[in-house]
């Protein structure tokens, strides 16, 4: 399916592992220059490789930064100005008990999964409602819909983000400006694997133990793999996706029992 965005622009963040270098990749193979960004400037440089690898015909553009931090958005915005497409990610903030959270933990959490998607947003979406082609893309978590107890940071920050967003999308599609999530379940990335050993070191349970119980447990017996959302991503930024907007579309294997 060519999905009719060949030569655009994007700016996808935290894009070095992980879903949001699954999300560039696929936007590279369709033709789109992306722009790169994440802390680690080595996985960042091996992911920018590899895509310019493997699509010579497209620009890639690698910023190392901290894009929950007005200098990290700035560099970003400096090297990609006027974005087509826009892929919004951000690592999730750290589990643990509600009752060990101070008031800096939450403005973290607010400030990384709900404030920097909105200013990235205020800084790109009026370029392009003027050009009347737009597609941002927030990657949140299932746990907006179903929310897990151990991460109330994220629950909170993103339910936040996706209050805000349910009211701007409507306002925007008008101009060919479209704004959805994508929330991932359970796929194999380092933060799945990270929460395993947390689990692991006070269950006493190795983290392989956990991670093949919690595979079985998932409808679909296993869990995502990264390439699955980005190509779900991409089709969300399709020219021809532009009646789809305002939407939180769950990528979960099944794992949701609910019927809306």
């Amino acid at each position: 399916m060519d999905l009719g965005i060949k030569g655009r622009r994007a700016i996808v963040c935290a894009s070095s592992k992980g879903l949001g270098r699954a999300c560039a990749i696929a936007l590279a193979n369709e033709g789109v220059h992306v722009t790169i960004t994440a802390r680690g400037a080595e996985a960042l440089a091996k992911t920018a490789a590899e895509i310019r690898a493997a699509n010579p015909g497209i620009t890639v553009t690698e910023v190392a930064g901290d894009i929950t931090t007005p200098d990290g958005r700035a560099a970003v915005l400096k090297a990609c100005p006027d974005p087509d497409i826009l892929i919004n990610n951000a690592g999730g903030p750290p589990p643990g008990d509600f009752r060990n959270w101070t008031r800096d933990d939450w403005i973290k959490a607010l400030d990384a999964n709900m404030l920097t998607p909105i200013e990235l947003i205020k800084a790109t979406v009026d370029g392009m409602m003027a050009r009347k082609f737009g597609r941002i893309v927030n990657i949140t978590s299932a746990a907006v819909k179903a929310p897990i107890d151990i991460l109330g940071l994220s629950n909170g920050a993103r339910a936040g983000l996706t209050g805000f967003i349910a009211g701007l999308s409507r306002k925007t599609v008008i101009n060919n400006v479209t704004i959805n999530a994508l929330l991932p379940g359970p796929f194999e990335t380092d933060r799945l694997i990270g929460t395993a050993k947390i689990e692991s070191e006070r269950r006493g349970i190795p983290a392989e133990q956990i991670l093949a119980d919690r595979a079985k447990l998932n409808p679909a017996g296993r869990f995502g793999d990264p390439e699955e959302f980005g190509l779900a991503c991409a089709f969300l930024c399709a020219a021809k996706a532009g009646y789809i907007t305002g939407q939180n579309i769950l990528l979960d294997g099944g794992a949701f029992p609910g019927t809306l």
